[in-house]
């Protein structure tokens, strides 16, 4: 009489379970085209995004037309200056700087009117015309911004020059002085934040690519028959997807931080990469309910990888990457909080930047399991559902 029949049970599952994972294991591992998007999404891609990916405002062309050639006129333009903009020239006519902006060859054109220095003596207004090409929008408002600053403290210099105050005058006057901190990331380094936030929407895409086509294999293979006269239950056939897919990504994700963002970029690592990985784990292992719930109502590989970017696209614009969620609708914020890259996004900078811990991100992570949760115990259901 056997005295222990949950043990062995258990031992008979676990061994199972472990045969299977290492069947999905083999079976991409005999995928090369799989295996060489996955090394070129965790490393190549990050890299583009993290270098190639800049939304601030550097070297923009411009060029100007002076049409007093006087020492004010010729100061004002002098300080459009590098590092946020570049003067390739002087133009003759106004036409001429508008066919520039139109063939896209110039992003700043700056006319100073006749009798420029004239006015400022006399004390009256003088106004200057700059056309800023906003195809790029936020670029085009930095552009129109740091602009505005140049000319306006040129005016200000200007009309207290008019009044008889030096610099050192200035400086025995009551001064409010603005003193800025910028925490976490105090050089503003746009390669920390792009590139971090494309690894975790590799690692998004990937959670939900990767199940699906495993489990859409097995159809297109004919050996889902196999598995359903196999001692398998539906929880053990799906599993092991799980499991060596998320593996896969954990090991991605590993390749990505030590060979793309400390290597490369200098990323500063603040928090505890153990709970970087608890969270990942989680969120992967979750996310994967979705590939799955995908595989079980798609035909072949190319409907699964449709739907995936079907729902990945609102996931990674609602997220809050690319648009604070004080910039969007109040709709679309709604929305947000239905999407779980929304909280991963939230507790991996909260860790990898801010060098929080779980009392900090706590309540992303509360959103991931029970986001994950909801839909795994979907795709679970409708998965059982599939093989009655």
């Amino acid at each position: 009489m056997n005295r222990f029949p949950f043990s062995r049970g258990s031992v008979v599952w676990c061994r199972r379970v472990r045969a299977m994972t290492r069947k999905e294991l083999l079976q991409l591992w005999r995928d090369p085209i799989l295996l060489f998007f996955i090394a070129y999404a965790f490393t190549a891609d990050i890299y583009l995004a993290g270098s190639g990916v800049s939304l601030e405002l550097k070297n923009a062309t411009t060029v100007y037309q002076d049409n007093d050639d006087s020492f004010a006129s010729r100061e004002l333009v002098s300080r459009f200056q590098p590092p946020h903009f570049r003067l390739e020239g002087r133009v003759t006519h106004p036409q001429e700087a508008l066919r520039l902006l139109d063939a896209g060859r110039t992003m700043v054109a700056l006319e100073v009117p006749p009798k420029f220095e004239e006015t400022l003596r006399r004390g009256d207004e003088a106004g200057v015309q700059m056309q800023v090409d906003a195809t790029h929008s936020v670029l085009g408002f930095f552009a129109y911004s740091y602009g505005s600053e140049i000319v306006g403290r040129y005016g200000l210099e200007a009309g207290l020059a008019r009044a008889g105050f030096s610099e050192a005058d200035l400086n025995t006057l009551p001064v409010i002085q603005n003193e800025e901190r910028i925490w976490f990331n105090p050089n503003q380094n746009e390669s920390w934040f792009m590139s971090l936030t494309e690894l975790l929407n590799i690692i998004t895409l990937f959670a939900m690519l990767l199940p699906a086509a495993a489990m859409v294999r097995e159809k297109e293979r004919g050996t889902i028959e196999q598995l359903l006269v196999s001692p398998l239950s539906p929880f053990q056939i799906m599993l092991p997807k799980v499991l060596s897919m998320t593996l896969v990504i954990l090991l991605g994700t590993t390749l990505s931080l030590w060979v793309v963002l400390k290597l490369a970029f200098g990323f500063p690592f603040r928090g505890s990469l153990v709970l970087f990985f608890a969270v990942t784990t989680l969120y992967t292992f979750t996310t994967t309910g979705i590939g799955l719930f995908l595989a079980t109502i798609t035909r072949n590989l190319g409907q699964a990888g449709l739907l995936a970017l079907v729902i990945y696209t609102p996931m990674v614009f609602l997220s809050g990457a690319w648009t604070p969620p004080e910039a969007m609708p109040v709709v679309m914020r709604g929305f947000m909080y239905l999407s779980p890259l929304h909280y991963f996004l939230d507790a991996s900078l909260g860790i990898m930047l801010k060098g929080g811990g779980l009392a900090l991100v706590w309540h992303s992570v509360l959103g991931i399991a029970l986001l994950g949760g909801a839909m795994f115990g979907l795709c679970l259901l409708r998965f059982r559902r599939q093989f009655k």
